[in-house]
């Protein structure tokens, strides 16, 4: 996203790193007539205006802290229920106006959507707002900010990046939703004030604020004078607290808020429009789409110290599984044995615990993995224990979701006759049983054909019956499509069989990839050519798969060998605040946002066919093919934009 008419000094993007949509530069631009700013800067009498300029970036944007400026404009959004829209707010420094390095402090401070009806997205449920960090220089991690509102620190010389996001519920009423997020800078002084209290002084603020909390709680079936007891001395406390010095600079002789000084900072203040049409179309709960990703249990045993099937393993487990869920994604726990044999499993939990129906049920779940053998040791015999979990799953009506992930990318004819075996010991017990391989050759020593590509197509003969879906590797097409056809045509849907496709270190760029450093529309491009070749199902092999590490906040490390941010589309928390929740990266976003996609195309298909969907993506320069797709936003949109007048009611 580079701009012209700036002069910048190109600065070589980190070492196996796309670029992709990036700006690199050092030149700072937009300073012309601030020559009159001279001496210490009073950001209460000065438009804020003055001192930052502000923009909106859309959410496929690589937002970089050598961004030049843009003129600010209302964000007009389209969102379907049950979505999940972004955008992004880029700030950069004009001057400086506070010490140590800073440029100076903003508040950003967010607004409910509301709608001419009065229905509301409120914020800190349906909207939240992220700050993007850089990982080895680029933009990716998504880190929380404080709602409804926040601060945030200004570099001299660099840009940054805000990302919010907004989540329509289902059952939210269509309409137009207008709201704003207000940006004003801060007094060095009150940049600092959160930190001027001794440690003491916090202590005793903590503990004067829990026994007011104490004191109100516990209220349910009390009687009447004992709970206005209560109210009056909490009412007491808190009004101490309030008047103590600690927060003297809010307050006024008589102890109220001063409105006065309140409102002569929000006029000073930038004001970024946020205009959200949401229409009636609800994305389906279950994901038209089944896509399986990866999580190493041995990477989160390793960073946050949990040992193997304890209670705080399956409460580590149980987290992840929940969080990713909300990416439209269906996770499943993995570790990897000799010869890329994998232990697949989307619950910790055996067949017969409760746990096991609460994940399988979850309508947010398209399929779950069920593991060959124990993922926790016992003295059940192993084929008694997969009988077992096979003959009790088969029983649920969730088990149309159930596939079984044995080995991953089997190379040899000994790797492939391992995967048949134990494939025919589950079809033994449940021949309705899916099977899912993932592989890009045949087997390298009993070639199945002359050609490599020919003895690639001819895997499915050699596996049948012993597999049911067939995951092959979007690096083996490179960038004939026309290939598929050729894959496709060997396949038995009739009898049940399925095409899946995956991404891992290939393909490279500019191929559609989740790499770090690619394009926005690169990695949303993803779900796009899953649309166009028609796939059924998507497995991705790792989102967690970073190098080893003891400590939950130590330093993320990309596994050496691999390109950068693969296997990795999300972070710790401790990583970079005391927070124990995950962190998401823009690819992880940019997925989700992929996924949506497919869900408009799938709509957009049952109306007026798949050919004419297909028509459409290359129609508005969407998509084209794995080297030719939209490097701007705007054509996105128009996609959507068509879907949405097409089929609205």
């Amino acid at each position: 996203m580079a701009n012209s008419g700036n002069s910048q000094e190109a600065v070589p993007p980190v070492e196996g790193v796309a670029g992709g949509g990036t700006a690199y530069g050092w030149n700072d631009g937009g300073t012309a007539g601030l020559s009159n700013l001279k001496g210490a800067i009073d950001p209460t009498e000065i438009p804020t205006k003055d001192l930052v300029n502000v923009w909106c970036m859309p959410s496929t944007a690589n937002v970089g802290p050598q961004d030049m400026p843009r003129h600010l404009e209302p964000t007009n959004l389209l969102a379907a229920r049950n979505e999940r829209e972004s955008v992004q707010i880029a700030i950069r420094p004009k001057v400086s106006w506070a010490g140590s390095g800073v440029a100076g402090a903003v508040q950003v401070q967010c607004s409910d959507l509301c709608s001419t009806s009065g229905d509301r997205l409120i914020v800190g449920q349906s909207i939240q707002l992220r700050r993007v960090v850089p990982i080895l220089g680029v933009p990716d991690a998504l880190v929380p900010l404080d709602l409804p509102v926040s601060q945030i620190n200004l570099f001299p010389g660099e840009t940054a990046a805000l990302w919010i996001s907004i989540d329509v519920p289902s059952a939210q009423p269509p309409g137009q939703y207008e709201g704003e997020v207000i940006i004003t800078a801060l007094k060095a002084d009150a940049e600092s004030s959160g930190q001027s209290l001794s440690k003491a002084e916090k202590h005793q603020l903590y503990k004067e604020l829990k026994d007011c909390l104490e004191m109100v709680d516990p209220i349910d079936g009390k009687p009447l004078d004992e709970v206005v007891g209560r109210m009056k001395s909490a009412t007491t406390t808190l009004r101490r607290i309030l008047l103590s010095p600690s927060f003297s600079e809010f307050t006024s002789d008589n102890g109220a808020v001063d409105k006065m000084e309140e409102d002569a900072i929000s006029s000073l203040s930038v004001r970024v429009k946020l205009n959200l049409t949401v229409w009636e179309f609800v994305l389906p709960e279950t994901p038209s789409l089944p896509a399986v990703f990866g999580i190493s249990d041995t990477v989160i045993e390793d960073r946050f110290g949990v040992q193997h099937g304890t209670a705080e393993w399956y409460e580590e487990l149980d987290q992840h599984f929940k969080w990713l869920l909300q990416y439209r994604i269906s996770p499943y726990f993995c570790k990897w044995a000799d010869g890329m044999r994998v232990l697949t499993y989307t619950c910790p939990w055996p067949a017969d615990h409760p746990k096991s129906d609460e994940y399988f049920s979850d309508p947010r779940l398209a399929a779950y993995a069920v593991p060959y053998s124990k993922v926790i040791s016992s003295n059940v015999v192993e084929k008694d224990y997969l009988q077992k979990q096979v003959e009790i799953l088969r029983t649920k009506s969730h088990w149309r979701k159930a596939y079984f992930y044995l080995w991953d990318e089997p190379l040899n004819f000994e790797q492939y006759d391992s995967l048949r075996n134990m494939a025919s010991a589950i079809h033994a017990y449940a021949p309705d049983a899916r099977i899912l391989t993932t592989y890009y050759t045949g087997p390298n020593d009993a070639p199945l054909a002359p050609t490599p590509f020919e003895a690639f197509v001819k895997v499915p003969s050699f596996l049948r019956p012993h597999t049911q879906i067939y995951c092959t590797s979007e690096w083996v097409l490179g960038n004939r499509e026309d290939l598929v056809k050729d894959i496709i045509a060997e396949l038995q849907p009739e009898n049940g069989e399925e095409w899946w496709t995956y991404v891992c270190m290939g393909p490279s760029d500019p191929h559609p990839n989740w790499h770090l450093g690619m394009r926005g529309t690169q990695h949303r491009a993803v779900m796009w050519r899953v649309w166009k070749e028609g796939g059924t199902g998507f497995l991705y092999w790792g989102a967690n798969c970073y190098e080893k590490a003891t400590a939950a906040s130590a330093e993320i490390r990309f596994r050496h060998g691999l390109p950068p941010g693969d296997g990795v589309l999300y972070y710790p928390g401790e990583v970079f605040s005391k927070s124990h929740q995950p962190v998401a990266s823009l690819r992880l976003e940019r997925l989700l946002s992929g996924l949506q996609d497919f869900e408009y195309l799938k709509l957009y298909a049952s109306k007026y066919g798949r050919e004419e969907s297909i028509s459409l993506l290359e129609r508005t320069g969407v998509y084209f093919g794995p080297e030719r797709y939209t490097v701007e936003h705007m054509p996105v949109d128009v996609m959507r934009g068509q879907i949405f007048n097409a089929c609205r009611s």
